[in-house]
């Protein structure tokens, strides 16, 4: 052993290695869980994108059914949407339940509308309407799947626990921590605000980043415009002798 070296200098290096395994790992448990969050917040815009565009078609193969069939589908395919929309806002768990309910009647609704035309008239364009109600209906359990899909509370703890032994380990290897306080309190600030980011992340409804309907509130904004036109040409077919 060199004599200059002494059990204060081997302690503070074996320190230093431990430190930095324990840094690296926490850093890449952060790293990791923070591409899982951003990978589930991507994959439920898109699932709202899918969404939209199955009640879209949807409501455009309603045309294919009876004249009254297609008007009553398309009204509740109407109100469906506008529950759809609700689900993407912010509420209460009261206001959840309530969306949750309603939104599972007009599933009920429109199935018991098209079920006994789909039993009497198995037409390839009956069937087309019919495989399009079931993609509606798909879509909304993959969305509802997906925003239940979060990062487990036993990650959160472990990653929580590896993050107080990192700062407890920071803090006593800090030489003059007392002179250097608001230095050293950078680092604890910093994994705060990781952690934040990806709670945020990962949750849909709630905090800063959030999921919004926008494809859904484009797809409402367009129903309502054809709508508004549809009946505007009534009334100037009926104004005209």
């Amino acid at each position: 052993m060199s004599p200059y070296r002494t059990k204060d200098t081997e302690t503070s290096e074996d320190l230093g290695i431990i430190q930095t395994a324990t840094l690296t790992l926490l850093a890449l448990i952060i790293g990791f869980t923070f591409s899982m969050a951003i990978d589930r917040h991507d994959q439920r815009e898109l699932l709202e994108e899918s969404e939209a565009n199955a009640i879209s078609t949807e409501y455009l193969r309603a045309d294919l059914l009876p004249l009254k069939l297609a008007t009553t589908t398309q009204d509740l395919l109407n109100q469906y949407l506008d529950q759809r929309i609700l689900f993407y806002s912010k509420q209460s768990s009261e206001m959840s339940r309530e969306i949750y309910q309603k939104t599972n009647a007009i599933e009920q609704t429109l199935w018991s509308e098209i079920l006994p035309i789909a039993r009497t008239n198995q037409s390839p364009t009956i069937a087309l309407a019919v495989s399009g109600m079931n993609d509606v209906f798909n879509a909304r359990g993959y969305v509802e799947a997906t925003w239940l899909n979060r990062i487990p509370n036993t990650a959160w703890a472990l990653m929580t626990a590896i993050a107080i032994c990192a700062n407890l380990l920071v803090g006593f290897g800090a030489r003059n921590f007392k002179k250097n306080i608001v230095l050293f309190m950078i680092f604890p600030f910093v994994i705060a605000v990781s952690f934040f980011l990806i709670a945020d992340i990962d949750s849909p409804r709630s905090g800063v980043i959030r999921i919004e309907a926008r494809n859904l509130i484009t797809l409402k904004n367009a129903l309502n415009s054809q709508t508004k036109i549809q009946n505007s040409s009534q009334g100037s077919n009926l104004a005209s002798p």
